[in-house]
């Protein structure tokens, strides 16, 4: 990818037809050029991406430098945060090879400063926003309507994350508490319990649709650990040890199968949610450098990574391959045609009402005229004797 600049920030951004796009904001920290955002092609055959832009925004030198990106999972719109501007609404319009943007102003966060965490509803109908300051802020989407908005919500809001039926926000803090708001009239719903000695730092909600859980790292003096709440109860039901290092960002695939871990020097570690096992590790990945990004790609196992000294990364995962639709369908017909095979065997070989044996001979027993003929009635000898021997 290439341009000057600092990567500090990036996502995905799912178009029609199963297009992915990768998104890229860049200070200008580390070169002479203005800090901007970049949208990029993705190329799913050979899981890369294209170096050259499909489109370029620059931000006027008194925004500072592009902090956190959120993409609306209709992927026709993304909102930015800048070290001093607020936030900014970018629309994305056109095909495939000819995106656009169009940099719309948000009343809301225009002049909120530098916010930290930025998130979108899995449904696209709630975004937040959390502040360095602890400003956290709740709002109807596309209307920016205010459903919160919390002044000291948190000493430093760290991290944040949306329930799969948008119900429920979880907020981490700089300080290690962690609450849980219904987004829904904004209200403080409760905090996360921990103990002393624990800092909950990062949160990701369950996405598999199954039993709903909230994912937390903790860190336990000098242990890291991935601790499970189940949100019925809002307590917390185990942890294990997998990173078994500091984690710097945590994200969750779109269809909740796997957890993503990076860590503040430099690996990825990708865990399978059923089994809690991991699944995939690239060590020294960023050498030496904390991973600022963690984005799982949404219809590939591959994840984009971003760190300020190494840039922009691409890594396909080893992880068990998916069923693929067609795969799902060959198996269903494969299915079909051996319970056809099957029935057609056992109704060649099987006695059945349309297929009785046919006995010419039965020794032993009366016959059928016997049984059915009355002896005092000529009529009736005469009505059987039209007919052949009724065989059954």
């Amino acid at each position: 990818m290439e341009g000057g600049g600092t990567v500090t920030c990036g996502s995905w951004i799912k178009r029609p037809e199963n297009v992915n796009l990768v998104v890229l904001g860049k200070s200008s920290r580390a070169s002479s050029s203005p800090s901007v955002l970049e949208i990029f092609s993705f190329d799913p055959k050979t899981t890369s991406v294209y170096t050259s832009p499909l489109v370029t925004y620059v931000f006027d030198e008194s925004e500072g430098d592009p902090m956190t990106i959120a993409v609306n999972p209709s992927g026709d719109d993304f909102v930015c945060s800048t070290t001093n501007g607020g936030c900014k609404l970018f629309e994305v319009y056109g095909g495939a090879t000819d995106i656009n943007l169009l940099a719309k102003k948000m009343p809301p966060l225009q002049d909120a400063g530098p916010q930290k965490c930025l998130s979108f509803s899995v449904d696209g109908s709630r975004f937040a926003a959390g502040g360095v300051d602890g400003h956290l802020r709740i709002m109807h989407w596309p209307s920016l309507r205010i459903i919160l908005d919390e002044p000291k919500a948190h000493k430093s809001v760290l991290d944040m994350d949306f329930s799969l039926d948008s119900e429920f926000l979880a907020t981490t803090s700089t300080d290690g508490s962690a609450r849980i708001w219904k987004t829904e009239d904004g209200v403080a719903w409760t905090f996360l319990t921990r103990n002393s000695d624990e800092k909950i730092e990062l949160c990701r909600f369950s996405k598999d649709g199954t039993k709903p859980f909230l994912f937390c790292t903790v860190q336990r003096g000098d242990k890291a650990l991935l601790a499970v709440y189940d949100i019925s109860t809002w307590n917390k039901i185990g942890h294990k040890r997998l990173l078994r290092k500091p984690a710097s960002v945590l994200s969750i695939s779109l269809d909740g199968k796997y957890l993503a871990m990076g860590s503040k020097d430099g690996d990825i570690c990708v865990v399978d949610v059923k089994k809690m096992e991991i699944n995939h590790w690239s060590k020294r990945l960023h050498l030496g450098t904390s991973i600022a990004l963690v984005e799982f790609c949404p219809t590939q196992r591959v994840v984009l990574t971003a760190s300020k000294e190494w840039g922009a990364m691409i890594t396909k995962l080893t992880v068990p391959a998916d069923w693929k639709e067609w795969q799902i369908y060959s198996l269903l017909l494969a299915l079909f045609l051996a319970s056809a095979v099957v029935f057609y065997i056992f109704f060649e070989n099987s006695d059945s009402f349309w297929n009785f044996p046919v006995v010419r001979n039965q020794h032993g027993g009366p016959k059928i005229e016997s049984i059915l003929r009355d002896p005092q009635s000529s009529d009736d000898q005469n009505m059987w004797n039209a007919f052949d021997p009724l065989d059954m």
